[in-house]
């Protein structure tokens, strides 16, 4: 892989001299304290300001302020009208436009396109503070606003919306997103490389328009350039009509022989001179060379079509291999430069290591945000995932290359929480990232990461060639929960737990010492259809650490809880798989509160799977295999039921759907069967997300179940809410302890010269 200009080794523009602002600026009067006439750059964003690394505007912002520039936020905007982009005023360089942290759709609707009723990243938890496709409105007023100013596209719904993608929204195939929003330019992935590079450009007086090299970037240009060799992937590969094979002797840039030679057909001659000549041809390499893609024209009326550029898309995103492609959008092509090179530890170390407040700005007085309370004592350890699952957009913008900070770099951001952050209580909520486990672990080969194609390192299978050593992130757990204050350190991110298996100590470690009552973990899914559409592992990986995690947690003297997470509705799975689930959950006495129904985001592979019924991790063809896509509303509803089969308001629906697939026999009392025959008089479930408990008389459970719920991984509490055991259980208890209590009695009674002790009360568990 080639190496890359080190983030900190630019020479710094010289407004360098005004030095770190406490907070970026979000208003004149902050300027004019800082002594600014004007800001060099200003980002506008869909957020609200947070000067904490988790926060992208804050990370973009810190980084060009490093650089020597000035930087002003526009947070959340009022988008009625041009006046709130003008607040700043004119900035020098650019505007840099992001939706947010989040796609702003995703954000607004649910996987059912319901709108929320709340944003966590904006003060108060209050929605409606952003437009819909924010990317495009906020482009618009900047334009607007300062007619000549450049606009330079970033965030993770301009990455995830860089080429022609369908719209879960709308369910149609969009342009890019460049075209819609008119900016100059798109920065895609970790845009830090790019964001850097194109400041510096434009403050040498460099036209934005001019800039097309630069490594994970987007932009618009009329024609290839004269000195690229162009493969054509416009079609989907298919039998055609078989020419005549020509002499290869023959010259063919000599039309008038070529014509002679098929006018022969079979004939030979045999005094016919047989000359080889070598032709010139371009010298086909990987830095001059461009993927053609289907046109937007084209993707938008061809479902087929658009799986077959999905599939494009998605084997050049390896660093080390990757290819520029270039799609048509009516008289223009949208050109995408490979993606960008992955960040040494070293500069991970340097941008996380800027001068971030760590709070939201003083605008927002005590009015919370709730993305904030939940990150802010948390660190984020790495950037990255191989694990590729096809639902996730993690791979498509943080690439699968592991992207690591020091161990030391680590401690002091734990060390200035401690020390900085208001409401420390000695609990670090987290360390992780996109994965809890994925610090260090890399291919054992650059050469062979350079090379790779693959979409994931651990589907079907672990990579051989990946390293799966936990012992750094081991070491690191170690020196973290020993810092003088520090009281505990939770692991709260997605956990692999295919790859954890492959350390028992690195199991042992987390169980012992980082689990607060539960973990979160994501299976997914039971059944294999499934599972393979998500190149996720089997259930049997989940098995296997979930004999690890509860060994480790006896050896511990602990009571803890596995959660998994499951996906409802996702490409390729049927009815029947979502039964065996529901079965699966039930025997082993999971109640699943919180439903998470497959939500088709732009430009994710699974997407790709729901909009054309074809499987894009093959060779996709006219004639390829159907999956089956859960579509309408009626049966989403139904797998979402599936997964809540203990929710009475679900059982008609389950009843109908049973008895038509043959299954009526899973209807019934018995703890064999799914759901009951009858339905209760009166609705008693309450939800685990209000209360921790599921009341008795909704249904009977199993004497020997523990029911757990999946919102906190609790048992639920009685009835009365005293404890998380049932009634019986707490009897049984009980009874053990006295008869226990009574033994030790008769022991001590039997011993010679002792007399009998005062019997103690028998400790209850409640």
């Amino acid at each position: 892989m080639q190496a890359a200009k080190p983030l900190f080794d630019y020479p710094k523009y010289w407004a360098e001299c005004f030095g770190p602002a406490p907070f970026l600026p979000m208003s004149r009067e902050e300027m004019d304290q800082l002594g600014w006439d004007s800001c060099d750059i200003i980002i506008v964003t869909g957020d609200a300001y947070v000067d904490h690394p988790s926060f992208g505007m804050a990370i973009i912002g810190r980084l060009l302020e490093a650089q020597g520039f000035r930087v002003g936020i526009i947070a959340q905007p009022n988008w009625q009208s041009k006046d709130d982009f003008m607040k700043l005023g004119e900035p020098n360089l650019f505007f840099g436009v992001a939706a947010g942290n989040m796609d702003s759709m995703i954000n607004r609707y649910t996987a059912d396109k319901k709108v929320r009723s709340d944003d966590a990243y904006t003060p108060g938890g209050l929605a409606g503070s952003r437009p819909d496709r924010a990317s495009l409105v906020y482009s618009q007023r900047c334009k607007e606003a300062y007619k000549h100013v450049p606009i330079v596209l970033g965030g993770i719904e301009a990455s995830l919306r860089r080429i022609a993608h369908y719209d879960y929204w709308q369910d149609k195939v969009r342009h890019s997103i460049l075209i819609d929003a008119c900016a100059d330019i798109l920065l895609y992935g970790n845009a830090e490389r790019a964001i850097v590079e194109v400041a510096q450009r434009l403050s040498y007086g460099q036209k934005v328009e001019e800039i097309t090299d630069i490594r994970g970037t987007a932009f618009i240009r009329r024609d290839t350039p004269k000195d690229w060799y162009e493969v054509d992937s416009t079609r989907i590969d298919r039998p055609g009509k078989v020419d005549k094979i020509i002499n290869p002797y023959v010259n063919t840039q000599d039309t008038q022989a070529c014509a002679i030679e098929q006018e022969k057909g079979n004939v030979e001659d045999a005094n016919e001179a047989k000359v080889v000549q070598i032709l010139a041809s371009p010298r086909m390499t990987r830095d001059k060379t461009v993927i053609r893609l289907p046109s937007f024209e084209k993707v938008r009326g061809d479902a087929v079509l658009y799986a077959h550029a999905n599939r494009v898309l998605h084997l050049e995103t390896n660093p080390g291999n990757a290819r520029a492609l270039v799609q048509r959008h009516g008289e223009v092509d949208v050109w995408f430069n490979p993606p960008p090179i992955p960040m040494t530890t070293e500069e991970m170390d340097y941008v996380f290591g800027m001068p971030y407040a760590r709070v939201p700005h003083p605008a927002y007085g005590n009015q919370k945000i709730p993305a904030y309370d939940m990150i802010r004592f948390s660190v984020n350890i790495m950037r990255g995932c191989f694990g590729g699952c096809t639902f996730c957009s993690i791979t498509e913008h943080e690439g699968r290359i592991i992207q690591n900070r020091s161990e030391e770099s680590i401690i002091r951001e734990i060390e200035e929480i401690r020390d900085k952050v208001p409401g420390f209580t000695g609990v670090i909520s987290d360390l992780g990232g996109p994965t809890a486990n994925m610090y260090r672990i890399a291919c054992k080969s650059p050469e062979i990461e350079s090379a790779c194609r693959k979409p994931s390192c651990v589907f079907p299978g672990i990579c051989p060639n990946l390293n799966t050593d936990h012992s750094s992130l081991i070491q690191l757990y170690r020196s973290a929960r020993a810092l003088p204050g520090v009281k505990k350190i939770l692991i709260a991110s997605g956990l692999r737990y295919d790859l954890a298996v492959e350390s028992p100590e690195y199991v042992k470690e987390l169980v012992t010492h980082h689990v607060g009552g539960y973990l979160k973990i994501a299976p997914e899914h039971t059944e294999e259809g499934p599972l393979n559409q998500m190149m996720k592992p089997g259930i049997g990986s989940y098995d296997r650490f979930k004999r690890m995690f509860e060994k480790f947690s006896k050896e511990a003297g602990k009571e803890q809880y596995l959660i998994p997470y499951f996906i409802a509705a996702h490409p390729g799975t049927t009815d029947e798989d979502m039964m065996n689930l529901a079965l699966w959950l039930k025997g082993n006495g999971f109640r699943a509160d919180q439903v998470q129904a497959f939500y088709p985001s732009p430009m994710a592979s699974a997407t790709a799977m729901y909009h054309s019924g074809k499987n894009p991790l093959r060779k996709v063809t006219y004639k390829s295999d159907n999956l089956t896509i859960v579509k309408s509303e009626e049966q989403r509803r139904l797998h979402k039921a599936f997964l809540r089969y203990h929710d009475p308001k679900g059982w008609p629906m389950l009843r109908e759907a049973l008895e038509r697939m043959g299954r009526a026999d899973l209807i019934g009392p018995g703890k064999n069967q799914l759901i009951p025959l009858h339905q209760p008089a009166t609705d008693t479930y309450q939800s685990a997300r209000r209360k921790n408990s599921t009341p008795a008389g909704s249904h009977k459970v199993a004497k020997e179940t523990r029911i757990l719920t999946q919102h906190t991984g609790l048992p639920p509490r009685a009835s009365d809410g005293s404890k998380p055991w049932d009634k019986r259980e707490q009897a049984k208890a009980a009874a053990e302890a006295r008869s226990k209590q009574a033994a030790r009695d008769r022991q001590q009674a039997a011993k010679p010269g002792k007399g009998k002790k005062p019997t103690r009360q028998p400790v209850v568990p409640r």
